[in-house]
């Protein structure tokens, strides 16, 4: 094709790039020279002016194909020519990992399938509960706070987009807290990792939570509503996929699932978040991202009565409180993460975040009580006459500020197709101003618990002593500037194939004025076996320098020589896929670990809060094995069951080892889906969780190696029924339906805690009249909730 060109001294040069299979390609860089520059679109056209008459070299490059050059002799016609461009092909060895298992390249992390998270019922509405069944132990059903391998839950790393987030300091309960910062409708990837995990990653002891949220392709939107609120997501995408963008809201009120609880109180709990993502691709070289997220929470409790039988069998217990007074809490948090990319050439890529976080916690609460403790006569079941009687006064009035501002650089450098460098510093500046004032007295008649013995001359017996107080006005900007370095390497050994990754990272904190250096490596070893098998080796210095709570001594003064808390990892692990069930595809994941703790900061459980003595006076270790098999049980359709054994103690003050408050022990968890192959619109999911119970922790303030009993063992079962009226992918409306412009219309039944186990998540400790016992009273988490979903997708 020739046409007459109408532009003087030049003409045009124009058509297709496309690949070998006819398949256009977008985004491809066409050009003669450095100020001759075009880009193809969608459809892969493209157009170029050009002298008349020269001969010229047209050159198209793009990242994911191999670049061309090709010579152009020019007369007096415009040109049309399309050119077929071939896949980038360089010699690579095979993947030691397995297709569509895992997409991040550190050996130790677990990809997590987004479609099971909202599958699987849920009560915080985030993805925890589903860690939950596999990898973590969770806090409380209605906290996304979670422990791992025996560490506490400000041992975890938590990123989204690449960027650290933070959550507030001052939650004590799930009941404050409302539901998680991860809106799972917005979700991409998510990877997680127990333990040894890589350089680029951030300073904690424990793992690794790293989530990505998605760029829609076209527009689409999700509405969601049930018994305790609703959400809705909305994406788009222009039709040159340059900007896209996601958001969503969510209004969250927990009421009726509280009043599951023991005792007559009325809750007045809300919560609301909106999230937004938006992309914009100037070219394939630049791109700016920004992801923003507003969340308030407001909680309110007035306690009336409450009743509750414990102790043992040879010793039961029946406790009667009436209340007075009444909690209220306030919580407001933003993120916001401005992020720009550059990719000068396929091998490079630098990317520039800024962020910001900024909390404002609330937390009052005047709260008086009375109680009535009996024994029972063991024979005839009847109570007995007493006069173990007393009260309880807790008062508190703290406001927490926080305002952590930062920006980090990240480059990645692929030397070959088998070997990466990467690398990354960050600056980060912490504002933080906390005014606490809290305390709880005991007492009893006219004397308060601990009351001193008067002697002649000496205090008087009247006055009133606290049973514990903490108070603070501390006010503190620091800065932090950290930075890593790491290479990852695969090759072949003879038939064998080999993954190398090796790193350290540098951190220093100018309010201690300590740096720490932590070196990390990881080794992957692949077999040329007939089974599939892929061994791992993972080891590093972990340390976790100290935030604003752990450095805050129990008098609530700061400690400036506060140190790092250091995990040295050796984790070995086995990854094993084979196929049985008709040949559907399983896989078997073991890991055996040890960690190494050293300059422990010991700490006090407060349900969901942790309270640090600010002191590293403490040593430790921990060790265990965690098993998982997953698979097609069903087929289409992912389950799992983990099985995990640990231990984790600590030695203070050279006293000898204790089990740690979140000792793990023994835990099994189970995720199952199915339906019915008559009525595939009919879906089922099972969550089951047991759990050894938790070191029942000593009273705040108190010795811990005076109270070394426990919890009652974790047991809960959630069920989810779903019926698909819609599903693109099962039975689109027909074209006369009024269901036709829907992508997915489901109903569902959930129902949490289906076998009513009233699980023990902390203890209250209360003194009798005598003042010489002290009785834990176990704090019971939710029971038996039917909750009715509905959810819509255009």
């Amino acid at each position: 094709m020739v046409t007459i060109s109408m532009y003087g001294q030049y003409i045009n040069i124009s058509g297709r790039i496309i690949t070998e299979k006819g398949t256009p390609i977008s985004k491809a860089k066409v050009f003669t020279s450095k100020t001759n520059i075009t880009f193809t679109d969608a459809q892969g056209n493209y157009s170029l002016s050009i002298p008349k008459n020269t001969n010229i070299t047209l050159e198209i490059e793009h990242p994911d194909f191999n670049f061309v050059s090709q010579p152009i002799q020019a007369s007096s016609n415009d040109i049309v020519l399309d050119i077929s461009l071939k896949t980038l092909v360089e010699k690579e060895i095979p993947e030691i990992i397995f297709k569509g298992t895992r997409k991040s390249s550190d050996l130790t992390a677990k990809q997590i399938d987004v479609q099971n998270i909202n599958k699987m019922p849920s009560i915080s509405g985030g993805i925890e509960e589903i860690l939950n069944t596999a990898f973590v132990s969770t806090a409380d059903e209605l906290s996304s706070f979670y422990r791992v391998r025996g560490g506490n839950y400000d041992e975890n790393l938590v990123y989204l987009n690449g960027v650290e987030i933070y959550k507030p300091l001052t939650v004590r309960s799930g009941q404050q807290e409302g539901m998680s910062i991860i809106n799972p409708n917005m979700v991409s990837t998510v990877n997680f990792s127990a333990g040894g995990f890589e350089a680029r990653y951030g300073d904690k002891m424990s793992s690794v939570l790293d989530i990505n949220y998605r760029r829609p392709k076209k527009f689409e939107s999700i509405l969601e509503a049930s018994l305790l609120g609703g959400a809705a997501t909305i994406g788009f995408a222009d039709k040159n996929q340059k900007f896209s963008g996601i958001g969503g809201i969510r209004y969250r009120n927990t009421d009726m699932i509280l009043n599951t609880m023991n005792g007559d109180t009325n809750f007045n709990p809300e919560y609301f978040d909106a999230q937004t993502f938006l992309k914009y691709e100037f070219n394939p070289k630049w791109n700016i991202s920004f992801l923003g997220i507003y969340s308030s929470n407001n909680f309110e409790m007035v306690p009336k009565t409450r009743e509750v039988e414990f102790g043992t069998l040879t010793h039961p217990i029946k406790i009667n409180v009436a209340y007075n007074g009444k909690e209220k809490d306030r919580y407001r948090t933003l993120n916001g993460t401005f992020s720009l990319q550059f990719k000068p050439m396929h091998k490079w890529i630098f990317a520039l975040d800024g962020y910001a976080f900024h909390s404002k916690e609330k937390e009052y609460y005047d709260i008086s009580s009375g109680y009535l403790i009996r024994d029972f006569d063991t024979e005839t079941g009847e109570m007995v006459p007493s006069y173990n009687y007393g009260g309880q006064i807790d008062h508190g009035r703290n406001n927490l500020d926080m305002f952590v501002t930062g920006t980090q650089l990240k480059t990645q450098y692929s030397i070959t197709v088998n070997s990466i460098l990467e690398a990354g510093i960050k600056y980060q500046n912490e504002d933080i101003r906390n005014l606490m004032n809290q305390w709880q007295l005991i007492d009893s008649i006219d004397y308060s618990i601990p009351h001193p013995i008067s002697l002649p001359g000496e205090l008087d017996s009247s006055d009133l002593i606290l049973n514990n107080s903490r108070n603070a006005n501390n006010k503190l900007s620091s800065n932090r500037l950290n930075g890593y370095l790491q290479y990852t390497t695969k090759f072949m050994w003879n038939n064998t194939r080999i993954l190398i990754n090796a790193g350290i990272r540098v951190s220093h904190w100018d309010f201690n004025g300590k740096t720490d250096f932590s070196p990390r490596a990881q080794i992957g070893i692949k077999p040329n076996w007939d089974i599939d098998m892929l061994f791992r080796f993972a080891t590093g210095f972990y340390y976790q320098p100290p935030f604003y709570k752990e450095a805050m001594r129990l008098d609530g003064s700061l400690n400036e020589n506060i140190k790092s808390q250091r995990s040295v990892h050796f984790i070995l692990g086995n990854d094993y896929e084979f196929t049985m069930l008709k040949k559907r595809p399983f896989k078997l994941t073991t890991e055996i670990y040890y960690k190494k703790l050293d300059d422990l900061i010991p700490y006090f459980v407060d349900n969901v809060r942790i309270i640090y003595t600010g002191e590293n006076n403490s040593k430790g270790y921990a060790y265990g094995i965690d098993a998982r098999l997953n698979g097609e049980f069903v087929p289409g359709a992912e389950s799992w069951i983990s099985v995990s054994y640990g231990r984790t103690k600590e030695n203070i003050d050279g006293k000898g080892y204790i089990p740690r408050p979140t000792d793990p022990k023994f835990k099994v968890g189970l995720f199952f889906q199915d339906y019915m192959k008559e009525y595939p619109q009919l879906k089922a999911s099972v969550n089951l969780v047991y759990a050894s119970g938790l070191p029942n922790g000593a009273p705040l303030f108190s010795d811990p190696y005076k109270y070394q009993t426990k919890l009652s063992d974790y047991k809960r079962a959630d069920v989810g029924l779903t019926y698909v009226f819609v599903d693109q992918g099962l039975n689109k409306a027909k074209k006369s339906s009024s269901l036709k412009k829907l992508k997915e219309l489901s109903l569902g039944l959930e129902i949490f805690n289906v076998f009513d186990i009233k699980n023990t998540i902390s203890n209250q400790w209360i003194r009798d009249i005598n003042s010489s016992l002290s009785y834990a009273v176990p704090n019971k988490s939710t029971g038996r909730f039917f909750n009715v979903k509905l959810n819509v997708k255009f």
